[in-house]
C-alpha cells in the first residue's frame, strides 16, 4: 500500500513539473512578519500595546507584593492573634491571589486583551496585504503566492520569488497617495512604474545601481578637483598680496603688514622670517622677508649713526664748556 502511495505521489510531482515547464508557471512568497514590521500603522499601534502590556505587568508585580506583605505579617503576628483573626487574614490573602490569577487570564490569557487587541491590530493590516497581494498576482500573472511565516513548511526560497517588499509599496503607495496632489501624483505614478519595471528585471536594477555608484564617486572626484583648485587659488591670491606688501614697504622703507607680529618683539619676528627663508629661499615669501631685514637693518644702523652724532656733539659742547669755565677761573 505505501509502495503505491509512493509511486502516485511521484506521478502527480512528475506530471506537476511537466506542466509547470509547458505553461510557465509563476510562484512567489511573502513573508507577513516582515510586512508587518515595516508597516508604519502597524509599528505605532503595536508600540501602544506593548505600553499598555508593560503596565499590566508591572500592576501585577505590585500585586505580588502586596501579597507577599500579608503572608508575611500573618506570619509574624500569627502567634499573638485568634484562630477567628488567623481564617480571617487567610480568606483575605487568598482572595487578593484569586484576584490575581483572575487578572493575568484577562490580560495574558489564550483569550486575554493582549491576544484580542493584537488580533484587532492586526487584521487591517492582513486586509491591506491580501489586497496587495491580489492585485500583484493579477497584474504580474502570479499562479500561486505563498506566505512563509504561516505553518506552511518551506525547505527553501530563493530571494527573487519574495514579493513581500512590493506588498509594502504597494500599501504605502495607497496611503501616500491620498496626500499628494495630481502634478506629485504623476510623478508618483511615473517613480512606481519604474520601481515595477526594476522588480521584474533585476539585471536593470543593479545596473541603475552601479550607474548612481559610478555617478555618486564622479561627483565626489569633481567636488575635491573643484576645493584642490579653490585652496591653490586662495594660495596664489596669498602670494600675491604677500609681493604687494613687500614692493610697498621697500617703496616706503617700512616692515610689511605681513611680516609684523602684534605679540612678537622684533627679534622673535627676524628669527621667524629667517627661518622660512632657509627652508625655501627662492619663495616670493622668503625673498620679501629678506628685504624686509635688509630694511630693518639699514633702518637700525641709520638710527644708531643719527645717535652717536649726537652723543658726539653732546661730548663736544661739553667739553667745550668745561674748557671755558676752566680759563674763567685761572
Amino acid at each position: 500500500m505505501k509502495k503505491y502511495f509512493a509511486i502516485s505521489i511521484l506521478l502527480l510531482f512528475f506530471g506537476y513539473n511537466a506542466f509547470a515547464q509547458g505553461r510557465g508557471v509563476k510562484i512567489g512568497y511573502i513573508d507577513m512578519e516582515y510586512i508587518l514590521q515595516n508597516v508604519p500603522d502597524y509599528t505605532e499601534a503595536k508600540n501602544q500595546l506593548e505600553q499598555k502590556a508593560e503596565k499590566w505587568k508591572q500592576d501585577i508585580e505590585a500585586k505580588k507584593v502586596e501579597i507577599a506583605k500579608l503572608k508575611d505579617a500573618l506570619k509574624t503576628e500569627r502567634a499573638l492573634l485568634t484562630k477567628e483573626l488567623i481564617e480571617e487574614r487567610e480568606e483575605e490573602i487568598k482572595f487578593q491571589e484569586n484576584e490575581l490569577i483572575e487578572f493575568q487570564q484577562k490580560k495574558f490569557g489564550p483569550n486575554g486583551d493582549l491576544i484580542t487587541q493584537k488580533a484587532v491590530l492586526v487584521k487591517p493590516i492582513q486586509d491591506q496585504v491580501f489586497t496587495a497581494v491580489q492585485d500583484i498576482a493579477e497584474l504580474k500573472k502570479y499562479d500561486f503566492i505563498f506566505d512563509k511565516s504561516s505553518d506552511l513548511t518551506m525547505l527553501f526560497s530563493a530571494k527573487r520569488h519574495d514579493i513581500s517588499d512590493q506588498v509594502i509599496r504597494a500599501i504605502t503607495r495607497a496611503e501616500r497617495r491620498e496626500q499628494l496632489s495630481k502634478k506629485e501624483l504623476k510623478e508618483q505614478e511615473k517613480k512606481e512604474y519604474q520601481e515595477d519595471v526594476e522588480d521584474e528585471n533585476p539585471a536593470l536594477a543593479a545596473r541603475k545601481k552601479a550607474l548612481e555608484e559610478k555617478k555618486a564617486a564622479r561627483d565626489k572626484m569633481m567636488e575635491d578637483r573643484k576645493l584642490a583648485a579653490e585652496a591653490k587659488k586662495k594660495e596664489a591670491d596669498d602670494k600675491r598680496k604677500a609681493a604687494a606688501e613687500a614692493r610697498e614697504a621697500k617703496k616706503n622703507g617700512t616692515v610689511p603688514a605681513s611680516d609684523k607680529s602684534t605679540d612678537k618683539p622684533a627679534g622673535e619676528t627676524t628669527k621667524t622670517a629667517t627661518d622660512s627663508t632657509m627652508a625655501n629661499p627662492n619663495s616670493k615669501e622668503a625673498k620679501a622677508a629678506a628685504r624686509a631685514k635688509l630694511i630693518e637693518d639699514r633702518k637700525k644702523a641709520l638710527e644708531d649713526k643719527k645717535k652717536k652724532i649726537l652723543e658726539d656733539r653732546e661730548a663736544a659742547k661739553k667739553a667745550k664748556e668745561d674748557k671755558k669755565t676752566e680759563t674763567k677761573t685761572e
